[in-house]
């Protein structure tokens, strides 16, 4: 027979490979021999999921009532640990009945007490966690996510440092209490969605003096009539990612130390209709040619639901923005003017065939010492709003009015483009940037190595005029 290496390592290796595993494996291995019957008092870390990966399909409510084995056995952990330090605890798990709520809690309360770090609650119905008091003077990191329903009376984690608060049945009260028992938090994750009843609160106001670094993610597509007003008050946030529809009014205050935002705004309405718009430089002439006896056409469209105005001014000091293609959108349709971005450096977007361009020239003059532009695609919706910064569409131009792109003034001098599969459409814009962006130092071009024809693509690139002498163009 082989020996057993891992048996002969030191009983402090091991607790750190039991911790490791979830809860119920590390148990089982008291049967292997005598040397791992009393290894678990070594674990700090513990893991409980109560419904395995085939259980999680089926019906939870058959599930319920074979939960007694599941506390039991938490039961018996607790208490074989009842003197060892526990760092973290991850508990997932249904409704309890009635007379196992106290029980159970009473041990992750009791964790709390004994210098528990991080724990993670995670409920596959809905729970409710009612407590007069939560609190944890060395707690660093919680998780609350699933169907959870929070009542708590005061909050106090004098240390917390991370909170994610996922999918939550949570009341502004509640959720103003829990930030505000967090003095020293520095990051935050919150994810929404519609499946459930209350109203949208996590995520649409955040207030906290500590903050560092947000991270949210809200969708709800069928409620416009919850996205009234978002706010961030967060004096201290240097990385921000926002993920959700537009509000009516979006706000932010004191964000001068942010550094870094990701934004993904969605609008509630396509912009289709939105693309015949006469451009303000149209020849007044040329409209009155085009004039008919249809009325209708001459009717003014709804303006589009939502103002970033106030979000967009906010970031300014930024030096690193990425937008997805629902945000160019959202930039253009609902912000009233574009401030001037003086330290942005890095720009990054992402294009969409369904989503267009038409914001890219008032950016790109608002960012006067940018120095990295990374596009995600370049196939986008052809409009006729998308300016000098596409190669799309022809400007009109009133005549004998000399306008200057907005391309030959752009500082960039490294370009990333990814995703490129080399369409007509993107060959045109490549020959649009290549001859316009005269300060351009590195282009740098992702092609799938996989595609039969990467050599000619490459060939296609190489052989565009290229505006700035300095240009090297190089694939990754």
């Amino acid at each position: 027979m082989g020996s057993d290496q891992i048996s002969r390592l030191p009983d402090e290796i091991l607790g750190i490979i039991l911790s490791s595993v979830p809860t119920k494996t590390a148990a089982s291995t008291s049967v292997l021999s005598k040397r791992w019957r009393n290894l678990l008092c070594l674990v700090d870390s513990l893991s409980f999921d109560e419904l395995n990966d085939e259980e999680k399909e089926e019906d939870q409510e058959d599930a319920m009532s074979s939960s007694q084995p599941f506390h039991d056995f938490m039961e018996k952990t607790f208490a074989l640990l009842s003197n060892s330090p526990i760092k973290k605890v991850s508990l997932s798990h249904l409704p309890f009945h009635y007379s196992d709520h106290s029980r159970v809690y009473s041990w992750i309360y009791t964790a709390m007490d004994r210098g528990l770090l991080e724990l993670r609650l995670h409920a596959y119905a809905c729970i409710l966690l009612k407590r007069e008091l939560l609190t944890s003077n060395t707690l660093v990191k919680l998780t609350l996510s699933g169907e959870y329903c929070l009542e708590v009376k005061r909050v106090y984690f004098p240390v917390l440092k991370s909170l994610s608060l996922e999918f939550l049945e949570l009341d502004y009260p509640d959720y103003h209490r829990l930030l505000d028992g967090c003095p020293t938090l520095e990051e935050l994750f919150v994810a929404d969605d519609d499946d459930h009843s209350n109203p949208l609160c996590c995520g649409a106001v955040v207030k906290s003096e500590s903050l560092k670094r947000l991270v949210v993610s809200i969708d709800l597509p069928d409620s416009q009539e919850d996205h009234n007003s978002m706010l961030l008050d967060t004096p201290s946030l240097v990385y921000l990612k926002y993920t959700s529809y537009v509000f009516k009014e979006h706000d932010a205050v004191g964000l001068d130390l942010l550094v870094e935002a990701r934004l993904d705004l969605s609008l509630w309405e396509s912009t289709s209709d939105y693309d015949d718009d006469h451009d303000d430089d149209v020849d007044d002439e040329e409209e009155d040619d085009n004039e008919t006896d249809d009325d209708d056409d001459d009717e003014p469209k709804m303006p589009i639901f939502g103002d970033v105005t106030k979000l967009v001014v906010g970031i300014t000091n930024i030096t690193t923005l990425h937008l997805s293609a629902d945000s160019l959108e959202t930039f253009y349709f609902c912000c009233e003017s574009m401030p001037v971005f003086n330290n942005l450096l890095n720009l990054s977007i992402e294009s969409d065939k369904e989503k267009g361009w038409q914001v890219m020239p008032i950016l790109l003059k608002s960012c006067p010492k940018l120095h990295t532009f990374e596009i995600k695609g370049l196939v986008h919706r052809e409009t006729n709003k998308c300016g000098d910064a596409c190669a799309c569409i022809p400007g009109k131009h009133k005549e004998g009015v000399e306008e200057v792109c907005c391309l030959l003034t752009c500082q960039v001098k490294v370009l990333e483009i990814s995703d490129y599969i080399g369409s007509s459409q993107e060959l045109k814009q490549m020959r649009h940037f290549l001859g316009k962006l005269k300060f351009l130092e590195s282009v740098d071009v992702s092609i799938d190595a996989n595609n039969d024809n990467s050599e000619l693509l490459r060939n296609n690139l190489l052989t565009l005029p290229r505006i700035s002498s300095k240009c090297n163009i190089q694939f990754i």
